[in-house]
């Protein structure tokens, strides 16, 4: 079975378009939820907590004032190293963690959608769900199965709400 992991990044208390893709992953049935940091809001916290699946989030650079919640919440100090199934990760808001020490390095702050395969570490920047640097909430949904990973970049046009989806094959 492969095992979808939703990455997202920068809502920036965008509440709305957070909901909207929280929405989009349940239809999709990811099974993991990663979040790159600016969260920004503590009730964000509180939609990624009851989402329904395990998820982990970073402090981003403008998540300070949510330190005293992360012993209810699981958000970490980046970077921060974890393990989904077979796959080892290694997550950060600042992208300023990029050795390839993990199967998978995410990262956010950039509000700009980036990946990269070396044949050892995939990167993954999501983008930003704010849609303040460009008029897209975007969000990306990462499948790993044994042989590939497929990093599906899916953004909606904020002036029509319309989805796009873009797919990227990288043989492990």
């Amino acid at each position: 079975m492969n095992t979808k992991i939703a990455i997202i990044s920068d809502s920036h208390g965008k509440r709305e378009y957070l909901k909207l893709v929280l929405a989009h992953l349940k239809e999709e049935g990811i099974h993991y939820l990663l979040h790159a940091g600016d969260i920004s809001k503590g009730d964000d916290l509180e939609l990624l907590h009851n989402f329904g699946v395990p998820y982990v989030c970073v402090f981003g650079n403008n998540d300070n004032h949510l330190l005293s919640l992360s012993s209810h919440y699981n958000i970490k100090q980046e970077p921060t190293y974890f393990k989904i199934e077979d796959s080892t990760f290694k997550m950060m808001h600042l992208p300023f963690y990029m050795s390839p020490d993990s199967d998978v390095v995410v990262s956010g702050h950039t509000h700009i959608f980036e990946h990269s395969y070396n044949g050892k570490t995939l990167y993954i920047n999501p983008g930003e769900i704010c849609a303040r640097e460009k008029p897209r909430i975007e969000f990306v949904i990462l499948e790993i199965s044994q042989k590939e990973y497929k990093v599906a970049y899916n953004y909606f046009e904020v002036s029509s709400m319309l989805l796009h989806k873009e797919e990227f094959i990288y043989e492990r």
